[in-house]
């Protein structure tokens, strides 16, 4: 069966690689337009949705893994800053607060008529940070283009405190949810995934894994 993601993040195919199992990927041809006053969960399961069906339209015998996060903050939607201000505005909201990260994964196979959606929920304390801290942040550049303003995988670790869920989710692909879709549609996962989960092996993780990890 061949796999498909529907994704040109490097971070989620480093960690689909993490599963063991060849994959395309294939570019979603898909507009994300956040509305306000939608909450985050059900815009992220729509964007989720949205690039996997795009995306088995022209691959109908492939299984295509479709993805999207969200940072909620309030109760509304924090977007991805494009500049460095923007970056300084969105990350300046979250200094010493809690929010919260949905990441949905959508997995389709045409041909098999199979579509499921899983969401998973990840809540981020931010630390109080230095003002000087957080200029030598933003000058890295690496928050840009990044819900939330920030790479939890990258020197952007080091303003959380402390996370509540799944590591792989605030990055961007919860590995667990993830193996437990592609084993529903079908596709073969030759990895143990809880041996992942203990050794961690990505960027950062070992830094969070005393905080709980099940989706």
């Amino acid at each position: 069966m061949r796999l498909v993601l529907a994704s040109t993040s490097p971070r989620r195919q480093e960690l689909l690689a993490l599963l063991a199992i060849p994959f395309d990927i294939v570019a979603p041809v898909f507009e994300e337009v956040v509305r306000r006053g939608v909450g985050a969960p059900y815009q992220c399961s729509e964007f989720a949705r949205g690039k996997a069906r795009v995306v088995t339209m022209f691959h109908p015998e492939a299984l295509v893994i479709g993805c999207d996060t969200l940072v909620d903050l309030d109760g509304r939607v924090v977007g991805k800053p494009r500049s460095l201000d923007e970056a300084r505005s969105v990350l300046g909201k979250l200094r010493g607060r809690s929010h919260r990260i949905w990441t949905a994964i959508s997995v389709m196979h045409a041909a098999a008529k199979f579509e499921e959606t899983a969401l998973s929920r990840v809540d981020v304390q931010m630390r109080r940070w230095t003002q000087s801290e957080f200029e030598t942040y933003l000058a890295t550049g690496e928050g840009l283009d990044k819900a939330g303003g920030y790479a939890i995988q990258g020197h952007g670790g080091a303003l959380i405190e402390r996370i509540h869920g799944d590591y792989t989710a605030v990055v961007g692909l919860p590995l667990r949810t993830t193996a437990d879709l592609l084993t529903r549609a079908g596709c073969t996962v030759p990895v143990d995934v809880d041996d992942l989960y203990r050794r961690h092996p990505y960027a950062n993780w070992p830094f969070f894994a005393s905080y709980f990890e099940q989706p």
